[in-house]
């Protein structure tokens, strides 16, 4: 099996920074694209960002310029540096891969609460 573990989530006030990370682990291969998405209280869950094994990125408008994705191929780890956070980057953020003969796998997902 494959896990998916977040880390990094909490409270930040509107326009600081927070940076969220995810370890896979168990029997993986390789990994193919790894991404970040979010689902906010009352929404449906949204992609945030993506990055490919080869490090091609893809964000949601609402987050470039603001959030990076970044992933460490030996590691098997995805982070997600988010600058500048705003009241409704509020929700619980979930890392996903791409794993290559096992398909995508979840991790449990991590608060992440932008507040004044």
């Amino acid at each position: 099996q494959v896990q998916l573990v977040e880390s990094g989530g909490g409270l930040v006030q509107p326009g600081g920074s927070l940076r969220l990370s995810c370890a896979a682990s168990g029997r993986i291969f390789s990994i193919n694209a790894m991404g970040w998405y979010r689902q906010a209280p009352g929404k449906q869950r949204e992609l945030v960002a993506t990055i490919t094994s080869g490090d091609k990125t893809n964000y949601a408008d609402s987050v470039k310029g603001r959030f990076t994705i970044s992933r460490d191929n030996a590691k098997n780890t995805v982070d997600l540096q988010m600058n500048s956070l705003k009241p409704e980057d509020t929700a619980v953020y979930y890392c996903t891969a791409d794993i290559r003969f096992r398909g995508y796998s979840w991790g449990q997902g991590i608060q992440v609460t932008v507040s004044s």
